[in-house]
């Protein structure tokens, strides 16, 4: 039986949101291990260079796609130029995302559009037009950034933790619908990098609510994304690298 384990070098990867943060330590480490990397942004056109560069630095291949990934149009075009510029797709990871507050009671309908368009809808029409390109190599890989929210709802996010529930039935779906040949998996992070407007209590609280009672780090959530790129076996999976959080 022919096996799909997948070796990295010589794949051609697309990240998501990897201009900074998580994304660009997982473009990074793609593209050390010999991956051509396409890096999408939006807005971050200045950290999207730095990111180019230290894949260059690295001596890998890799380019810019500025797209508005809510934007199913531009989406479309985005993989064109993918096809384009490296031949073909194997390696998608979704990691770009939106975090914002808002309660229940305080959510408003274009708070709530902007977090599931852009968890949500944007990685299922990604994943979607990356599966166009897969099928002509015969496998992929598809892993999308989820979050522990999607399953315990944090009531001061209500929208965003929606959103996240939403991805995760989104990456089930997808596990189903472009299996055997494309294995699509998630990975939920805890508390890896905090957004900026956290204030110290409420980075002791998120730590505190883990049962390894500590942060986790980048590297973390990239040896899970390199686990889930090379596994043969794995798919509509959704991986905790939390510290426990998920439990408590």
């Amino acid at each position: 039986m022919a096996t799909l384990f997948m070796n990295i070098h010589g794949k051609v990867a697309l990240i998501t949101g990897s201009a900074k943060r998580i994304g660009r330590a997982i473009a990074v480490e793609l593209g050390r291990r010999g991956a051509r990397v396409g890096i999408h942004y939006w807005s971050s056109e200045r950290e999207a260079q730095e990111t180019l560069k230290m894949l260059q630095e690295a001596g890998a291949d890799g380019a810019l796609f500025q797209t508005e990934l809510t934007n199913t149009l531009a989406v479309e075009q985005m993989f064109r130029d993918i096809a384009a510029r490296f031949g073909s797709l194997d390696i998608l990871v979704n990691s770009a995302a939106v975090f914002s507050p808002s309660t229940a009671e305080q959510t408003t309908p274009d708070q709530w559009d902007h977090q599931m368009n852009s968890n949500a809808k944007a990685a299922f029409f990604t994943a979607q037009q990356a599966a166009t390109l897969m099928v002509n190599r015969g496998q992929g890989k598809i892993i999308n950034l989820a979050d522990v929210a999607g399953e315990v709802i944090w009531p001061a996010y209500f929208a965003y933790s929606v959103s996240k529930a939403a991805l995760i039935a989104v990456n089930r779906g997808l596990a189903k619908a472009y299996a055997p040949h494309i294995q699509v998996n998630a990975i939920a992070p805890g508390p890896i990098l905090f957004p900026e407007h956290y204030t110290e209590d409420q980075k002791k609280s998120a730590i505190e609510r883990t049962l390894l009672k500590r942060q986790g780090s980048l590297q973390d959530i990239v040896s899970a994304v390199i686990f889930l790129i090379e596994n043969d076996y794995i798919t509509g999976e959704l991986i905790h690298v939390d510290g426990g959080r998920h439990l408590l």
